[in-house]
This record gives C-alpha cells, structure tokens and sequence, in this order.
C-alpha cells in the first residue's frame, strides 16, 4: 500500500495525524495550519493592536516556550506592530526552576527579545522551597497560585506593560471547565473560559492565545520546529482536583477527539447563561480559517466548529428566542405594562412601605458588585483591606522562625 498523502497540499508525504481531527498532513501543512488557527484565534478575538507592548509569560515549558514561538512569526508575517518581551517568575524551587529559567534565557537569546525575571524572594520575602518547609507540600500551590498571579501582574507593571499573554491551551481550559461544573462553581465559568481576563479597572489585561490549541498538537509543534523546552514536572506538584479532571478529559479524547473543544465551547455557552456575566471569546462564528476551508468536512477550526456541531452560543440563542416567541404570545391578547423604576427593598428594613405591607414578589433581589480598590499594605488592587497575597503572607510571617544571634 502506497504511503498516505497529506490531506491538504495532496503532494508531500502525510507524517502527522492531527490528535485534533485525525487528519493526515505533511510536517509542512501541519506547521502552518497550527500557525494560522493562532493567528485566526488572534484576529478574530481582537487581541493585540499595533505599538502594544506585550509581556509573553514564560516558564521554559512548552505552551509558553509554543507561544512566544509562534507570536514572534506571526508578528512579522501579519504585522502586528506588536512589541514582545519575555516575562518570567522564579519561584524559588532548586532543582525546577532554576534549571527552566535557563532555557527561558537561551529563548530570550533565539528569539531576540527581552527578558525580565521577578522572584518571589524580591516581591513577598519568601521563596516557594521556605514556603513548603514551614507549611508542608499540602495546600502550597494555593500560595503558590496566588503569588505568581500577581507576581505576573507586578512584573509587567514593572516593565510599563498591561497586556500580558500566557500559555493555556484547550485542554487547560477544558479542564477548569470540568472543575467548575464538578464544584456547583458556574459564575466562575465566565472568567475560566474567556479568552481575555481583566477589565477597565485591572491594571493588566490577560489572553490566552493558544486557548483552541490541543496541548498535543502544542507539543507536536514544537517537535517539528526543534523548539528549546523544559519539560519536568514541578516537584511540588500534588494530586490535586485537576488531575481528576484531567484524566477524565484524556478518557474523553479517546473516543471523541473533539471532545476537548466540545467542553471548552459548551463553557462558554454555560457562562453566558450567568446573570451578569459576559464572555469574551473568539468571535468568528465558528468559521473556519483558509486552510481549514480547502480541508474534509470533519476538520475543525482554530476556534473548535466542526462538521455536526454547532459554532457556540445555542443555548443563550435557544432562551433569547422563547422569550421572543412568549412575548409575542402575550402581546395578541394582553397589554404590555413597562416598569419604569423599581424600588428595591433593603434588608434592614421592615418589608413595608408607609406602614402598608408590600405585595410579594415586588422586591427583587439585588446583585451587588464588589468594589475593586487597593491593598493597604502593598497597594495591588484588592476588593478587601488586604489582598491575598498579603494575607498568605501574613500566615506565613507568624510561623516564621525568629533567628537568634
């Protein structure tokens, strides 16, 4: 039996089939198709505009190693006007990080940009090693999560930047997805599954470029390229809650590959159902890039549309229509009456008015907004007197050890 041919250009060889789809393609066409769904994903959700200055947080690991790969060729071939500079945290885990951080430096050399690295040591006193010491490996990524949030936040700040870029790719977020609905936690969808985090009042806005990337095509990706990665494991790592998830979301792919993209799409939908909530994620519709239109009716888009799934957005679509329909019911055989204010009625007040009870169901109740200010111990924005950070550290500097001299 001859060899395969690529699926796409017809001509080369088919070395690669896409954990995405299964579709055959040539190391060539893969390279591209991979380059293109980014920058499709890029484009179509508005990310950058031009003279923006970014910060790329970067590890040493394959998503970001991926992704500042992929920003800085798409940036010269599309012409984002775009300023990339690498941003990288350290931790303060020997035999990890340091040895990451030295891949980070030899990117910073292959892909010629900047490189800032900020550590916990400098910004909180302490370093994730005298973290796990005093507390143990139990619970420490929950301080370790919290540090480095906005630790990101601050070393951008540092740099004079507000947009930075981060490596979460599908399975990442299919994972969070998965974790949320497992918790009851879906007013927390909004925020997992958008592509861009932050709003006017946040210092530093965050997007995920390589949210539609499967991680396996991540890493085929930068085989082919021969990019430079580092790819151990944190050793501080435990069986966590996501691990769960994860393992479920790989049991998924195996007889559904687009199962991942499914869970992150039927996210968004979820979150769109949210009161209050809004959701920015990529805005194309489901339509597919160019190369994805020359392919096979089961290929699917940078952003997950697919043959015999929908692009996103049905169910928030499906209630829009039967209020439509129920209002144009009504309207046929009663009158229409449009409540101009409502008086809202507060809890620590009797539920009267003038001495007369109110009618149940007038009062509706009231979503209040938190009030983003700052810490009053390190000035980063927090809606509470004292960020998280500070508060971990606050718990952490009582259990300190005094040094006797």
């Amino acid at each position: 039996m001859p060899p395969a041919l690529c699926a796409l250009c017809k001509t080369e060889r088919a070395l690669i089939k896409r954990p995405k789809n299964h579709q055959k393609l040539c190391k060539g066409c893969f390279i591209q198709i991979f380059e293109d769904e980014v920058h499709h994903t890029i484009i179509s959700s508005n990310l950058f505009f031009p003279g923006e200055k970014v910060a790329v947080g970067a590890s040493g690991g394959k998503d970001s190693t991926v992704l500042a790969s992929v920003l800085k060729t798409l940036n010269e071939r599309h012409h984002y006007g775009v300023d990339l500079v690498l941003l990288s945290i350290d931790e303060g885990i020997k035999g990890y990080r340091d040895d990451s951080l030295e891949t980070v430096k030899r990117n910073a050399v292959q892909y010629d940009m900047p490189l800032k690295i900020v550590g916990y040591d400098e910004l909180y006193g302490w370093t994730m090693d005298q973290v796990v010491e005093t507390i143990g490996k139990k619970g420490n990524c929950t301080y370790c999560g919290v540090f480095r949030r906005q630790a990101l936040d601050r070393g951008a700040k540092i740099l004079g930047i507000k947009h930075v870029v981060t490596g979460h790719n599908a399975d990442d977020v299919a994972e969070t997805v998965l974790m949320n609905l497992l918790r009851g936690d879906l007013p927390r969808l909004s925020r997992s599954t958008s592509i861009v985090t932050g709003s006017d009042a946040s210092e530093v806005k965050r997007s995920k470029p390589l949210k539609y990337s499967y991680e396996k095509e991540i890493v085929l990706y930068a085989h082919h390229k021969k990019l430079d990665y580092f790819s151990t494991e944190c050793i501080y790592s435990p069986e966590a809650f996501r691990g769960s998830a994860r393992s479920l979301i790989k049991n998924l792919e195996k007889v559904r590959p687009s199962a991942i993209l499914d869970v992150v799409r039927s996210g968004e939908d979820m979150a769109r159902l949210v009161p209050g909530a809004t959701q920015d994620s990529c805005r194309c519709d489901g339509k597919p890039a160019s190369h994805q239109a020359a392919a096979d009716d089961d290929n699917i888009g940078g952003c997950g549309s697919a043959n015999g799934r929908t692009n996103g957005g049905e169910m928030a679509a499906m209630e829009k229509r039967l209020r439509e329909n129920e209002a144009a019911e009504a309207g046929e055989l009663e009158t229409e009456i449009t409540v101009t204010k409502i008086e809202v009625q507060r809890h620590d007040r009797p539920n009267q008015t003038n001495g007369q009870p109110k009618t149940p169901g007038t009062n509706l109740p009231v979503r209040l907004k938190q009030k983003l200010g700052t810490c009053e111990k390190c000035g980063y924005m927090s809606s509470q007197k004292l960020c998280q950070a500070c508060m971990l550290l606050e718990g952490l500097n009582k259990n300190r050890p005094e040094i006797t001299l």
